[in-house]
């Protein structure tokens, strides 16, 4: 595979991936974040009208309060701020090594440094690769901690 070949197929398809799953995962933090606000922000507002005749607005209250608390675990659960920071970061780091490479600077600024380019970039992708399996392998420890107790 040449140096085309390999910015186009390898580099360029992680950037956009590693883009697309920031650029997702920062929607979904953030729009869950403002529905977990509304929620928590209405519940006072909604206690203060509740009388003994109110019974459905006690069920709302009591809906909106459900709401938070899943809200909140699933925004724990799945990392999504967590996602949207390191793929950003890793998109990022790729297209600087690109540009980097590209103009031929340091340390691409020595001859035949498409090895070495290479090497870094296989380097960085295997970076985040190792960081998910090491979040997967806690996630199964845990699972596994808690349905032996």
């Amino acid at each position: 595979m040449n140096e085309e070949e390999y910015i186009e197929q390898r580099v360029d398809d992680q950037i956009l991936w590693y883009s697309n799953k920031s650029g997702w995962n920062q929607k979904v933090y953030k729009r869950l974040r403002v529905l977990e606000i509304v929620c928590a922000a209405s519940i006072p507002f909604l206690v203060s009208h509740v009388t003994a005749e109110t019974v459905t607005l006690k069920v709302v209250v009591g809906v909106l309060g459900v709401c938070v608390a899943v809200v909140s675990g699933a925004v724990a659960l799945y990392k999504f701020h967590e996602n949207w920071v390191q793929y950003r970061s890793t998109s990022e780091s790729l297209k600087h090594e690109k540009f980097l490479f590209l103009t031929k600077t340091e340390p691409y600024d020595i001859d035949e440094s498409y090895p070495l380019f290479v090497q870094r970039i296989e380097f960085i992708i295997s970076n985040e690769n190792s960081n998910w399996s090491q979040y997967i392998g806690k996630t199964d420890e845990k699972a596994d901690l808690q349905r032996s107790l």
